[in-house]
């Protein structure tokens, strides 16, 4: 057996406080167009499956029983036992909390006892902007502002991501705007925009890009999937990746799937580049060793991290360390009985993967 009693989640969302029916509850456990087919439920997915086997023991129940029982055990413990019990048994030991997505989530002190871990913040970056814009009184105001909040940030946060992913290929150009050019962006959604609403204009969202990379911070980038029926070609990844190269700033790589094989290329092909493997497992599932070993085919092992990429649900933080250990130690166990490592390699390798990456990329330790 691998010994992964160390497990730091470097990048996932809090969990809802409030108490969920089977119809809610199912919508949380991954993003779909519309209602699933006649007759089936969410449940009936790779990451629904994974749910019934790992969670139904952690509340007293046996693997694999029905839905409608599991939340009703749920519902009969209530929201705050259940996530405790679940958090709990889920083994991460660190989490590294991304504290912008809207909803009534727990921040990293909450996630911190409830899973009796530690916690600390990711700061995303387009919220970060609306607050400011909500206190500021004009263009220049904002520009600044921003900058000097980004900065400030940058004191507490382990990280800065954001929603910008692979769709959002503009905002992956491989040179910041000019001055005027972000300033003539600002003056545009500054007239049109109500109050705590975000930017999604792409020259804005390459500003907060690069105003970032100039923090110093490591910053998260979505390299997956986005949102449902939107194509995501990971092309842009490379001309910014080379772009930021030599300029200090690590790039995390973001639930590449199902370009996990790209996003592991650059971060064997970029110093400053890392692959995470975590929302990829949680997808897959039953095939979850598959993609785990696809990752490590083509990643230098110091460059791989773990994460959950849970949001909303302390099941979907269960799912990702549950598959997360059972595979590795299928791949690194296969290898081993192969003759291909020693057990000595693998035992390193999986400490490297499980922990020992993020905490020298984020600076924990």
């Amino acid at each position: 057996m691998i010994d992964t009693a160390s497990l730091v989640d470097q990048h996932c969302h809090g969990v809802l406080r409030t108490e969920l029916g089977l119809g809610t509850f199912e919508a949380q456990l991954g993003r779909m167009e519309g209602p699933p087919a006649a007759g089936t439920t969410l449940f009936d997915t790779q990451t629904g499956f994974a749910v019934r086997r790992w969670c139904p023991p952690l509340l007293g129940l046996e693997p694999h029983c029905a839905p409608a029982r599991y939340l009703a055990r749920r519902r009969e413990l209530g929201v705050l036992e259940s996530g405790r019990r679940l958090l709990r048994g889920s083994g991460i030991t660190t989490y590294l909390v991304d504290t912008g997505l809207p909803g009534d989530l727990t921040g990293p002190d909450e996630m911190a006892a409830a899973g009796d871990a530690e916690a600390r913040e990711i700061v995303r970056l387009e919220p970060l902007a609306a607050q400011v814009a909500d206190t500021s009184g004009s263009v220049g105001s904002f520009l600044a502002n921003l900058a000097e909040s980004v900065h400030g940030a940058a004191g507490h946060a382990v990280a800065f991501t954001t929603g910008a992913g692979l769709a959002d290929g503009a905002a992956l150009s491989p040179e910041p705007p000019g001055p005027g050019e972000v300033r003539g962006a600002a003056s545009r959604w500054l007239a049109v925009r109500r109050v705590g609403e975000a930017p999604t204009d792409p020259v804005l969202l390459r500003q907060l890009l690069w105003t970032a990379v100039a923090s110093g911070r490591p910053l998260q980038l979505h390299a997956g999937l986005g949102a449902p029926g939107v194509p995501a070609d990971p092309g842009p990844l490379t001309g910014f990746v080379r772009a930021t190269a030599g300029l200090g700033t690590d790039l995390v790589l973001l639930h590449g799937y199902p370009h996990h094989r790209y996003a592991a290329h650059l971060a064997a092909a970029h110093p400053h580049v890392y692959a995470d493997s975590g929302a990829a497992l949680v997808r897959t599932g039953a095939r979850a060793a598959t993609v785990l070993a696809e990752i490590l085919e083509l990643a230098p092992f110091g460059k791989i991290l773990f994460s959950s990429g849970a949001r909303s649900l302390p099941e979907l933080h269960v799912v990702a360390a549950q598959l997360f250990r059972e595979s590795l130690n299928r791949v690194l166990g296969t290898w081993v009985t192969d003759g291909a490592w020693s057990l000595a390699d693998a035992r390193r390798v999986a400490r490297m993967v499980a922990s020992e990456n993020a905490l020298r990329v984020y600076g924990l330790s």
